[in-house]
């Protein structure tokens, strides 16, 4: 046993680690995670002096982070060791650092990036006539291809230096494994680009994802930092913004002549909230020497002076650029630089967390308190001023002095009590109209192809969800002008009411007129007009790709003209006798027949039979008891002469036709039918609450047109109980 002791514990040989280890032990104390990586690299970014910083991320930047400026860029005799470890522009001898006023210094971050990612940079100086790329590995310049030389190449670019980081940590999986989801090291990243484009408004700053057409964060140059802070934090923080200018009281005070000399002032800039603002966690953006770091004791102290004016649990916001002598400064104390040491620490915080509580105490006499009177959003009408409730606001709100009324800091303010005529109605499972009387679960309808009660197979309202419809992509500049004049059509108001509203119920079904609610009111709607509309500019969406509507078997395109012709009653008065009519419909729209089937998925045999018509929603079949006098329509009512007024007569015709209406068109008709007609009802009553204005609610965009007549405010909530308080 003795002997065994003695073995285990005889010293082991030291060793030199290798090289490629050293460096990725290294690389692992200053990368931690992509945000680390950014970093990094935007202070990088901000010592070549660039004014424009784009951030592009994919799968959290694990995949891919690029950083391209436009800064003063790298030279490219300069590209060959710059990715080797202690190579820097900033630094020549050992007493550089008590004066270093850049942001990097050692010239350890693309090194460490190289070793733990596959890193590549294109870069470009003013005074070179092309950019040249290279690529890194370990430290050392690699080939991009099997074969090719490991020097840069050059290539086209911008001025100034773009950096491509690949597959970060794919040679450290425990590194990798231990990262958090792509979302939440995506909001690392931003969170560090927020905070250095608060810290440096006049560089203009965005980030998006890759393949996101908007980016999800971006400044604009030559702003101030308030304006900054408004801008990435919101206006509930910048409209209780403070601000102040705090400097060394104490440099003219020492005793020593020749230490009042000697001794360097500071001075610091704190943007901070009020007495008025609170939220659950504090934010403190802290910058020394315009460097982002942390301080723990600085954070406690400042928060120490927020506890005699916040509730207890309330924090503030609170950004602090601190100015000290770089000499006085130790910025090499931490390897990501996230901490820095300071002579006089706490003479410095104790200062600036005595002029940050004394303004707080004079600002805290006159507090602001802010209440809402409606749970929801909505377009609400301005009310007169000289309204009983409106002067006690304004009066509540203009009060200076509330020590008597205003409960204390650390007592909660109770909720204010929403008035009855202000409570608006957003749950969808509340009662409808229809819901008041008792109604057949319309599930078992006959859904046979070709049935004028074809309503889908299951048209259950909880299991029912609506398809995305995708724009098409097409290139015919007609297609492209009927969008834009769509578009440009838009109502806000009308489009808003019926972005947001609560469907009520089906008032006449035969005269197309449903009630929905928005906010405080109902109106009455005619879902004809709408769902036309809908179904028009459902056509342009799909131009060209749509899905189809297979009919079996095939009916005659002739038979069917006929039987329209046949009812309709204004032919008599036509030159042409009805066959005469029905030839030449049926010619011109078999002529049409290839373009039909290409652009709107409308298929007709050489012989003549209809195989499928164009399917604007998945969801929805329309009646085809209205297909003759569609089929007939097509030969006078669309402009087959010109393209664009061609292709929009025609998605008129065809959104006309998917209208909802009757499905009986005359009574000897509805006797037919007989029982089936209520459950046929049903499933119209159906499809209209639960696919029509579901799908006007995402893709329509109301035209003012529908102002005239269709949409009508028949009901104000707070209207009717100023009736009721007459009574």
């Amino acid at each position: 046993m003795a002997e065994e002791q003695d073995v285990k514990h005889e010293p082991l040989p030291i060793r030199r680690l290798q090289e490629s280890l050293i460096n990725r032990i290294a690389a692992g104390e200053i990368i931690h995670r992509p945000a680390s990586a950014l970093k990094e690299l935007l202070e990088n970014c901000l010592d070549a002096g660039a004014t424009s910083i784009r951030v592009t991320v994919k799968d959290g930047g694990m995949k891919l982070l690029q950083i391209q400026d436009n800064g003063c860029g790298i030279r490219k005799a300069d590209l060959p060791i710059l990715a080797e470890r202690f190579t820097t522009s900033k630094l020549s001898t050992f007493s550089d650092l008590s004066r270093i006023r850049t942001y990097g210094f050692r010239g350890e971050a693309l090194a460490s990036i190289s070793h733990v990612a596959r890193l590549s940079v294109v870069t470009k100086t003013k005074t070179e006539t092309c950019a040249w790329r290279a690529h890194y590995l370990d430290g050392a310049l690699v080939e991009p291809k099997p074969g090719q030389t490991a020097e840069p190449k050059p290539c086209a670019g911008n001025d100034g230096t773009t950096i491509v980081i690949e597959d970060l940590f794919y040679n450290t999986p425990t590194r990798l494994s231990a990262l958090r989801s792509a979302s939440d090291e995506y909001s690392r990243i931003l969170d560090v680009i927020t905070k250095y484009a608060v810290h440096n408004p006049k560089v203009a700053f965005s980030c998006k994802k890759v393949g996101s057409p908007s980016p999800d964060l971006t400044t604009p140059s030559s702003s101030e930092v308030k304006q900054a802070i408004r801008l990435l934090y919101g206006h509930s923080i910048a409209k209780d913004l403070l601000h102040a200018t705090i400097e060394d009281k104490n440099k003219n005070k020492s005793r020593d002549e020749d230490d009042a000399e000697t001794r360097e002032s500071w001075t610091a800039e704190a943007h901070y909230t009020n007495a008025n603002y609170q939220s659950k966690k504090m934010v403190f953006l802290l910058f020394i020497n315009h460097r982002l770091v942390e301080s723990s004791r600085m954070k406690r102290a400042l928060e120490a002076a927020y506890s005699g004016v916040l509730p207890k649990g309330a924090s503030p916001f609170i950004y602090l650029s601190l100015q000290i002598n770089p000499r006085d400064v130790d910025v090499n104390v931490h390897p990501t630089k996230k901490e820095v040491h300071f002579l006089n620490e706490d003479e410095i915080t104790n200062q600036i967390s005595d002029s940050l509580q004394k303004s707080l105490a004079s600002q805290s006499q006159s507090r602001v308190f802010e209440y809402q009177t409606l749970l929801t959003g909505g377009i609400a009408e301005h009310e007169q001023s000289t309204s009983k409730k409106r002067k006690g606001k304004e009066r509540a709100r203009d009060e200076e002095d509330v020590d008597d009324t205003a409960p204390p800091p650390n007592v909660s303010a109770p909720p204010k009590k929403t008035l009855s005529q202000y409570k608006v109605r957003t749950s969808l499972q509340d009662r409808t109209l229809d819901s008041m009387f008792p109604v057949v679960n319309p599930t078992h309808i006959d859904a046979r192809p070709g049935s004028s009660s074809a309503k889908g197979k299951s048209m259950n309202a909880s299991t029912s969800k609506l398809r995305d419809i995708q724009e098409s992509e097409c290139y015919l500049t007609s297609v492209k002008t009927l969008r834009q004049k769509a578009a440009k059509g838009k109502h806000k108001q009308l489009s808003e009411i019926l972005e947001n509203h609560t469907f009520v119920g089906i008032v006449d079904l035969d005269k197309c007129l449903s009630v929905i609610q928005h906010s405080t009111k109902l109106y009455l709607v005619n879902h004809g007009a709408l769902a036309e509309e809908l179904f028009y500019q459902l056509g342009l969406r799909q131009f060209g790709d749509f899905s189809r509507l297979k009919l079996q078997p095939p009916p005659p395109l002739r038979r069917l003209i006929e039987i329209a012709v046949e009812q309709e009653e204004t032919i008599s008065e036509s030159r042409l006798t009805k066959p005469q009519i029905v030839d030449r419909i049926v010619e011109t729209v078999l002529a049409r027949r290839e373009m039909l089937a290409e652009y709107f998925s409308f298929s007709i045999t050489p012989t003549g039979l209809i195989e499928s018509l164009p399917l604007l929603l998945r969801d929805y079949t329309p009646n085809l008891d209205k297909l003759p006098s569609f089929l007939m329509r097509l030969g006078p009512q669309v402009d087959w002469n010109s393209e664009t007024e061609c292709f929009e007569s025609f998605l008129r015709e065809l959104a006309y036709f998917y209208v909802p209406g009757p499905l009986c068109s005359s009574p000897a008709t509805a006797a037919a039918v007989g029982t089936d007609e209520d459950a046929q009802e049903k499933a119209e009553r159906w499809q209209i609450q639960h696919v029509v204005f579901p799908s006007a609610r995402r893709y329509l965009a109301a035209p003012k047109t529908l102002l005239d007549r269709d949409v009508v405010q028949i009901a104000s909530l707070p209207e009717l109980y100023k009736v009721f308080e007459r009574c």
